[in-house]
């Protein structure tokens, strides 16, 4: 039987990177990450999405709805 690849995790609480077997409440983690790499930037890779997702919504806002949406809207 094929052993599953490890998952890492980066607990916001304790400030570190954790692995399956040492993994810490969900509400504490973020990932899964492929690498232990990859989990010890978790803030950074959260902080980057969620400022290309607010600048998305600020366009979206000053831009308005698309015509498909806006009509969806009067129905």
């Amino acid at each position: 039987m094929r052993e599953a690849p490890v998952q890492y995790w980066y607990n916001v609480t304790r400030g570190c990177v954790e692995t399956d077997e040492t993994r810490g409440q969900g509400e504490d983690v973020l990932g899964p990450f492929a690498t232990q790499e990859e989990a010890q930037k978790a803030l950074d890779t959260a902080k980057a999405r969620t400022e290309k997702w607010d600048d998305e919504d600020r366009e979206w806002n000053e831009r308005g709805a698309s015509p498909q949406w806006k009509a969806a809207d009067d129905s």
